[in-house]
């Protein structure tokens, strides 16, 4: 992240919105989160909420969700906080990382954008969009939403790497966690930026 953002240079004031799922990807888990927690003081940023998130925060007072959070990646986020096989494991996350993950948001609008971290109603307000849309629904299902606001979501990965633009919404999750590549997209400008694993990165254009 930190290599795509430095190649990205957000300019002050802009807003640098994050489409959610920041953990159980790997061993790295506690160090992402460290790492967002300090953008909130460093960038005017916007966290948004992934079914990641949602099944950690369930997690943390139902064993039952536990153990189906643990299945999900839940175990090698643990293994990050040294507490995976620890009975009260979530006294062992840092007071900062739950208040973090407590005030990520479903999502966010701007005057020409909608931003998701997984799909919407079409014909819905956004206030009333159900979870299982916000955070499961796949790419594939959205269509144009009736204010004709542009769509932007991650959530389904584009595993050749490039974004996918249907013009009413684009998916930008291009397979980071499968080893693909972690995309920043300007919305407005349509140049984007990319970065690997290996600490590659290009850049181009979309629209």
């Amino acid at each position: 992240m930190t290599s795509l953002l430095r190649e990205a240079k957000p300019a002050v004031g802009d807003h640098v919105i994050f489409l959610g799922d920041y953990i159980d990807r790997g061993s790295g888990s506690r160090s992402v989160l460290d790492w967002m927690v300090g953008q909130c003081r460093n960038y005017t940023a916007v966290f948004l909420r992934g079914n990641h998130e949602v099944m950690m925060l369930e997690a943390r007072h139902d064993p039952l969700k536990a153990n189906l959070w643990q299945s999900y990646g839940g175990f090698e986020t643990l293994i990050s906080y040294s507490a995976a096989y620890q009975k009260d494991w979530s006294s062992a996350i840092p007071k900062s990382h739950w208040e973090f993950l407590e005030h990520t948001i479903p999502f966010f609008e701007t005057p020409k954008h909608i931003f998701v971290h997984a799909c919407l109603a079409p014909d819905l307000d956004m206030k009333e969009q159900p979870d299982w849309l916000l955070y499961w629904e796949y790419f594939d299902k959205i269509q144009p939403y009736k204010s004709v606001k542009k769509i932007i979501c991650g959530h389904s990965p584009q595993h050749s790497g490039q974004i996918k633009d249907l013009g009413f919404a684009v998916c930008i999750d291009t397979g980071p966690a499968a080893g693909g590549w972690l995309t920043c997209l300007d919305v407005h400008a349509g140049e984007y930026w990319q970065a690997n694993e290996r600490g590659e990165t290009r850049m181009g254009s979309i629209g």
